[in-house]
Formats: structure tokens, sequence, C-alpha cells
């Protein structure tokens, strides 16, 4: 029975047709486009505004309100593919050393869940990988709550539609490519906000900036100074034969927008040795297949051609569904076979998964104790010498009052939570976390600025909505080791 199962029964044929989606906002984009004898054709294309947000109204309205849109733009497919909006994505990275990819694959999944503020079983994640030296690789990590994507997945069969694919507009614009000398700094600007991505033969960096386009009345204002200068803390956090290899910075957006903001970052970047360009029309063999000339440069028609032309997707969000002969055993097998089948895979799994375990474990801390002996006898003769020393030592506990002081600051239910604080020459605090929202992180900045011995209070980043990661800086004392 395992067998059959492994047999593809529920594979579709490839797709000659499907409608791009792409959400920014209250913004819906659209694009129906159709593959025939090795060229794209496009059938439909559509803006629209949504009134309801698809997170928070009943799934059933709102694929009313898309189902109406569809039909007055004369859009008859139900496959699509969906572009998420990039506020929507939590990121990480870390280096993967060479490994087998089943150690590799354990290593990551450590590494993502050290390195993401919440529960990745809560998230739909993927990732992305870029060559280092000495056969190492930089890994992104991209997740997207499944609280996000379940009502979605709603929303669009209420609207009559069934989702191949979530993915990300901003990838699909700038596909990574083969080369990874070849690096492109991408930036795309929607509605509110504007995404950043680096590449480099895989996604090295990924960001969204919100707020970073204003509407007032018909006016759109984009802050273009403020994203050079993320642009370029973010290019200098990435390792430095990455950041070598980026040449090239690509501008997607509105043309008054994107001229607007090329003059800001051929300015910053120039010196640095990066072209900057404004792109107005897909490349000749962007997507290896012959494209329309009018092809409009959007989200939802890149990441629908790039679907037709069958190039991987860098992400995909959307959960794997269980094959039609799987929902047929699962719904047809006889109960008490299920069952015990089941339980004796269980136990079979329980008892060879608890050896493998203690296998790896004492593999792993032998190789941890081979490697740091050395360094813990060293540790234990400098611990000896502070201990005999220690009446020289200051012993204000300076730095465990700083702690006490933040901790008070932060709220007792949890709202406000803190993930790494950094303390660097005694005076100058660094602390990331997530809060629940925007209201819980101004309070608790509120009552630190409060906080005797406090200044400079300053938020450094904040990404997310519900929840939002945070990092914000503090002084304490007068700077030289003395509080005031």
């Amino acid at each position: 029975m395992a067998d059959i199962l492994k047999i593809n029964f529920g594979r579709r044929k490839r797709l000659s047709s499907v409608l791009g989606l792409s959400l920014d906002g209250s913004r819906l984009e659209g694009v129906v486009l159709r593959r025939t004898n090795g060229s794209l054709r496009m059938l439909q294309n559509f803006s629209v505004t949504l009134s309801l947000d698809p997170l928070t109204a009943a799934p059933e309205l709102v694929g009313r309100e898309i189902r109406n849109h569809l039909e007055a733009a004369g859009v008859r497919e139900r496959y699509c593919i969906v572009c998420l909006p990039l506020k929507w994505v939590l990121t990480a990275s870390t280096e993967l050393p060479p490994l087998p990819e089943a150690d590799a694959a354990s290593l990551l999944q450590i590494e993502a869940e050290r390195g993401f503020p919440t529960d990745v079983t809560a998230l739909q994640m993927a990732d992305s990988r870029c060559a280092l030296a000495g056969n190492k690789k930089h890994v992104t990590f991209a997740g997207v709550a499944k609280s996000q994507v379940e009502p979605l997945i709603q929303v669009l069969t209420a609207a009559k539609l069934k989702p191949v694919s979530f993915s990300l507009g901003l990838t699909a614009l700038q596909a990574p490519g083969s080369d990874p000398k070849n690096g492109v700094l991408a930036l795309a600007i929607g509605e509110t906000s504007v995404g950043l991505q680096i590449t480099c033969g895989g996604v090295a960096a990924l960001r969204v900036f919100e707020g970073a386009v204003e509407n007032e009345g018909s006016r759109r204002t984009l802050h273009a100074s403020a994203i050079s200068r993320e642009a370029r803390i973010t290019l200098g956090q990435l390792p430095a034969e990455l950041r070598a290899a980026v040449r090239n910075i690509r501008i997607f957006g509105p043309t008054d927008l994107a001229r607007q903001l090329a003059d800001e970052m051929e300015l910053g970047f120039e010196p640095m040795g990066l072209s900057v360009e404004v792109v107005k029309a897909y490349a000749p063999n962007e997507f290896g297949v012959e494209a329309p000339p009018d092809a409009p440069i959007s989200p939802a028609f890149s990441v629908a051609a790039r679907y037709l032309a069958e190039q991987p997707r860098v992400f995909e969000f959307l959960p794997p569904r269980p094959t039609p002969l799987e929902q047929f055993v699962a719904k047809y097998s006889s109960g008490k076979l299920r069952n015990a089948g089941a339980a004796a895979v269980a136990i079979v799994v329980i008892i060879g998964g608890i050896f493998l375990f203690q296998q790896i474990e004492l593999m792993h801390l032998r190789s941890q104790w081979n490697g740091m002996s050395k360094k813990v006898g060293d540790l234990t003769a400098v611990q000896n010498k502070i201990q005999h020393y220690q009446a020289w030592y200051d012993t204000s506990f300076r730095a465990l009052t700083i702690l006490r002081q933040l901790t008070l600051a932060f709220p007792e239910d949890g709202a406000v939570t803190a993930k790494t604080i950094e303390i660097h020459n005694g005076n100058t605090i660094t602390c990331t976390g997530i809060a629940n929202d925007s209201g819980a992180l101004l309070r608790t900045i509120r009552q630190l600025s409060a906080t005797p011995g406090v200044s400079g209070v300053t938020v450094e980043q904040i990404r997310g909505t519900t929840p939002m990661q945070f990092t914000f800086d503090f002084q304490w004392g007068n700077g030289n080791g003395a509080q005031q």
C-alpha cells in the first residue's frame, strides 16, 4: 500500500494558461497568460482596489468581491499563481558548511528555529542558497505565517480559483540567475512600500521598507534617501564575497518614482562601481520563451510567465496537498487496519528514532568537546585568576543593572519580548525582539525612556506587522562608564 501511495496518480498535465495575481496592500493586479508554440499571449490584464482585507474579512465576502472583479475583466481562468505581499515574509540567514544533504537539512532546521522569532511550525518555510568559498553556502530563510496562508486559500476557493503556487513578485521580477559573480540588487516600488532583494546565484537578502511610499491625495511621495541608506546597510551586512559580486542595481515600479530613486541610488552606489538601471521592458530572453512586446513590467505577469516557461520558483509557500489516491485511502480504508498499521509504524519509528537520536547526540557532543577542550582549559585558568583578583574588579555590576532596568521596562504580559541584548563599551545597548503590535512596543520604549540613566532611545528597525520584529538602541549613563 505504501508503494502504491508513492505513485503520483494525481499529477496534472502541464498548464497551458494561468492567472497571475499580485496582492500589494489593497491593490490586486492580474494577468492571464497562455502559452502557445513557444510563445506567450496575454489574454486579460487588470488592476483593482479591494475594499475588504483578505486576512480579516470573511473569506466568502472577499472571494465574492474578487470573483466580481474577475467577471468584470472577462477572466475565466481558474488556475492561478499568487504573489504574496513581501511584508508577510519573515527572513533569517545563516552560513552552511560543507555537509551531506541529510545533515545539512537537520542543521538548517536548527538554524531556522534559532533565527526566527516565532515557532517555525507555524510558518510555511522556504530557503535559497548562495555559493561561498570553500563549498560553503549563504542560506536565506523565508517564512510566511500559516495563519496568513490558510485564509488566503479560503478566499481563493470562495472566488472559484485553484491556486497552484504562492510565490514572491520580486523574485519573479528579478530571478537569481545562474552566474553567482553577477549579483543584482533589485528594488520594487509598491503601493506603500519598497521591496529589496539581493541575488548572487540565489537570494542573498530580502527586505521590505514599510512606509517608504506615502500617498497624499493623488500625489505619491518616495523617501529615496532612506531607501538608499537602508540598501547600503543591507549590502554591508552580506559576506564580503557576496557583497563584491553585486554589480548592478535594477529598479522596478512607476517611471517617475523609479527615476527619482535611481538618481538617489546613483549618488550612493556609482562610486562603489555599481550601475543603476530603471527597468522599462523585459529582456528578449527573460523567460526562455517569446513574450508579448507590450508585456507590462509587473509581478503578476512575471510570475505567470515564469510558471508557464517552467522556470523554478525561488520560494514556494503553497502548502502541499494530498493526492486524490491518498485522500481516497484515508477516507475508505479500514479503520482497524489503518490504526494497527499506524501503531506499528509509530513504534518502529519511535524506537529507531531514540537510538538514532542518542548516537547523533553522542557524536555531536564528542565533536564539540574535541573542539573546545583546549579553550575550556584556558578559560578555567582565566576564571581562577579572576576569582583570585576579584577584589580589584568593579563591583557595581553595571551589566546586571542595565539588564534589570531594561527588564522592568518590558510589560509583564509578554506583549513585548527581547531576543538579543548587546552591550557595547559598557554604555551603548542594542536590543532586538518581537512585539505583538506597535502600541505595545511604543509603551515599552516610553517606559524605558523614562528610566533614570537611560537616554537616546532610538528605534533602528521594525519589520512585519503582527507580530513585528524590532531593533532599538539606547545609552546608559553618561558614556564614560559612570551612571548619571
